[in-house]
């Protein structure tokens, strides 16, 4: 049964913002100020005992060995690329259906991005597509883990390891999630995170870590992200300012505790969406079941779907994303009603005017464009009240009754 406005109405419901740090900032203000106190007073501000710690504490969470703290989630995967020597004329296979810095980190060394099409019911990276994108020059895949959810890695690694290429995780939104028992971040050679103030573990500014298990690896990244230097004053190589500061650390390092509750919050949250929507009409019980996935909703041409769950593990959501042919009209009834929402991503990576050099042309990657033209983000961080949702519903119900 569709949902009344005199219901939501009577809940007093008055907006609905896509994302509320300050709702999770409160309970946790006290500590927060105390870490941030505890820099202060220690006068470290770059590198030091609290990016330590926390390079300790976010690699053990993540189920790999090692962790290395750097400026952001975009310096991550750069500082990996370069830490691999990726240099101009290489090519790097990955995605066009993700956020910029994944093809622009490639971009800049001077290598080539190559995309591969995307799974268009998990929106990651196809691994049947890889194979045939490899060429003499390829060294390295990057697979993004989208939305909170990990992509198919089992092949990917098989692929990697028979053809000898690097794999680059690019888990910006995906701390914590699972793929078969195993953490993002402990699976490639890499991982690469954010922890941008949205991201699940944000922070109070610009941040990320890389992960690795190899401890040459892990050596040559902290090397990089301060200059190349060893000692100091000394350069082996060029490397850069990708440091990580104590202050963004030590914020981390109070929130890391309260990670696996805010998963949960988001998780319980999408649970009631499902809940919602079918109670609302707008989801049908089409399923299927594969190898390796439980029964789940499928992607149906012009319809309202839900976000797919692979079956892999563990799904954090960073994002809550539907799909559906009435975008417009159901952006129109939420910003009448003050719900927030987002379009993740409205164009994709291959038709980005910045990289028509590549050769890329409208219709070369059809789901991820498809994609580009359905999606859209709600509302899903763990603070959410069940009148909240039930309004966020309610609004998409009403484009679909319009």
């Amino acid at each position: 049964m569709l949902l009344t406005e005199q219901k939501v109405d009577h809940m007093i419901v008055q907006s609905v913002p896509l994302l509320d740090l300050k709702a999770q900032y409160a309970p946790i203000r006290a500590e927060i100020r105390a870490a941030m106190d505890r820099v202060a007073d220690a006068q470290v501000f770059i590198g030091g005992p609290e990016v330590e710690a926390l390079e300790r504490e976010v690699a053990a969470y993540c189920q790999a060995q090692f962790g290395v703290g750097v400026s952001s989630g975009t310096d991550a995967l750069l500082v990996a690329l370069m830490a691999m020597d990726i240099r101009p004329g290489d090519e790097v296979i990955t995605t066009p259906y993700s956020f910029f810095a994944t093809a622009g980190s490639i971009y800049r060394l001077g290598a080539r991005p190559v995309f591969v099409d995307i799974n268009p019911i998990s929106y990651n990276i196809e691994p049947e597509l890889i194979e045939a994108a490899i060429t003499a020059r390829t060294r390295a895949i990057i697979p993004v883990h989208l939305y909170g959810q990990m992509a198919d890695m089992a092949p990917i690694m098989a692929i990697a390891a028979r053809r000898n290429l690097i794999v680059i995780e690019d888990a910006a939104q995906a701390i914590g999630a699972e793929y078969k028992g195993r953490r993002a971040g402990s699976i490639g050679h890499f991982g690469c995170f954010s922890f941008f103030p949205s991201k699940n573990l944000g922070g109070f500014g610009d941040g990320g870590l890389v992960t690795t298990n190899d401890p040459a690896l892990a050596e040559r990244v902290k090397w990089l992200r301060n200059h190349g230097m060893n000692p100091k004053y000394y350069h082996k190589f060029v490397g850069g300012n990708f440091r990580l500061d104590a202050l963004q650390a030590a914020v981390l390092r109070v929130k890391l505790p309260h990670l696996d509750g805010w998963t949960a919050g988001r998780q319980r949250n999408a649970a009631r969406y499902r809940k919602l929507f079918a109670e609302a009409g707008l989801t049908k019980d089409e399923r299927r079941t594969t190898k390796d996935a439980e029964p789940s909703f499928v992607f149906r041409p012009s319809s309202f779907v839900m976000p797919h769950d692979a079956g892999y593990g563990r799904h954090i959501y960073n994002q809550f994303v539907i799909r559906t042919d009435r975008r417009a009209a159901v952006i129109a009834s939420l910003k009448e009603r003050k719900i927030g929402h987002e379009i993740y991503y409205p164009l994709p990576l291959h038709l980005q005017e910045c990289f028509a050099g590549l050769g890329y042309r409208p219709g070369d990657l059809p789901e991820s464009e498809r994609a580009a033209q359905e999606t859209l983000a709600l509302p899903i961080y763990g603070e959410l009240t069940e009148e909240m949702q039930a309004a966020v519903v309610e609004a998409v119900a009403q484009a679909y009754r319009s």
